[in-house]
């Protein structure tokens, strides 16, 4: 993109909801409707020197026909309203979707809407039906962890003829959390911690097992099963109320094993997904910052948007 495209592009307003009037839809023939005004040009001339009565009304049909498709493809634009649906957090290297909501109030289908990712060659097309509406989702890949903007997108119209291209330009304000990628084959979790009111030997151990975490026994309370774990592998599992009552499982920076800090961050990440996917509590520490230890999906998202925010 060119300097003065990107300049152009900063002087967009953000704003999650648009609609188009005529001070935001622009329109420019293309390139079979610069040929096709040649060509009309070519058919006067022709007309005017040999005088083909025939020859003027073809001209001017045709000419009419042009105008009258200029207009309608201005107003297949006109008058859409289109609101974002903000994407969810995604791991730096996926795929981020972006929801559109599409509306239109009025009392006519309109034809052949394509939205894209400004500079995009991945286009999704949508008829809006008449005073209804429609959602598109595109398609995104962040590359590196941290808060990103949705990048500017771009909707347009070829419709009816294809000789004007109508299209407008949006600057979205939502922003993107991406988390750092996940190491493919960390290490096994770090050891539990003593609690500051008691002492254990509680630890990881060869096979990666934690265990605060042991096979359920006849008997035990309701409480202690690990619910989540029998939906998803069909394992009855309970916590060791000893163990859990006296270690903590701290995930810290200073003990990851490296001294590159993207590497570290990536390892974190890896073993906040293991320790959600065994039901374990676990705390997070980064340099002054400290998560308690806790569990659940609300806990999860906190450490990941404190590793994608480091």
């Amino acid at each position: 993109m060119s300097w003065f495209g990107r300049w152009l592009e900063k002087r967009l307003p953000l704003r999650d909801s648009i609609t188009l009037t005529q001070r935001n839809v622009y329109i420019l023939p293309t390139g079979p409707g610069l040929m096709l005004g040649a060509t009309l040009l070519l058919l006067l001339l022709t007309s005017i020197n040999y005088q083909l009565n025939l020859g003027y009304l073809l001209t001017f049909l045709l000419a009419g026909s042009v105008i009258v498709g200029m207009h309608v493809g201005h107003a297949t634009l006109r008058g859409v309203t289109m609101s974002l649906i903000a994407p969810e957090p995604q791991f730096a290297g996926s795929v981020a979707m972006v929801g559109i909501f599409l509306q239109s109030q009025r009392r006519a289908v309109r034809y052949g809407i394509g939205l894209s990712v400004l500079h995009s060659s991945h286009w999704l097309w949508v008829d809006l039906p008449a005073q209804g509406s429609s959602t598109v989702h595109l398609a995104f890949k962040p590359t590196r962890r941290g808060l990103h903007a949705v990048p500017t997108l771009t909707a347009e119209t070829r419709f009816p003829l294809g000789t004007f291209r109508v299209w407008t330009v949006w600057r979205p304000a939502t922003k993107v959390l991406v988390y750092p990628v996940p190491e493919s084959a960390p290490p096994p979790l770090p050891a539990g911690q003593p609690r500051s009111n008691g002492t254990a030997s509680s630890h990881i151990s060869s096979s990666g097992e934690y265990d605060g975490v042991r096979a359920y026994r006849r008997g035990d309370p309701l409480k202690l099963i690990i619910w989540k774990k029998l939906a998803k592998a069909g394992q009855l599992v309970s916590r060791d109320a000893q163990q859990v009552q006296h270690t903590e499982l701290w995930l810290d920076r200073e003990h990851c094993g490296t001294s590159d800090p993207e590497r570290q961050l990536s390892r974190l990440c890896a073993w906040v997904l293991q320790a959600e996917q065994r039901d374990l509590d676990y705390g997070l520490r980064l340099g002054t910052m400290e998560i308690v230890p806790g569990c659940g999906e609300t806990h999860k998202k906190r450490c990941l948007e404190a590793l994608a925010l480091c």
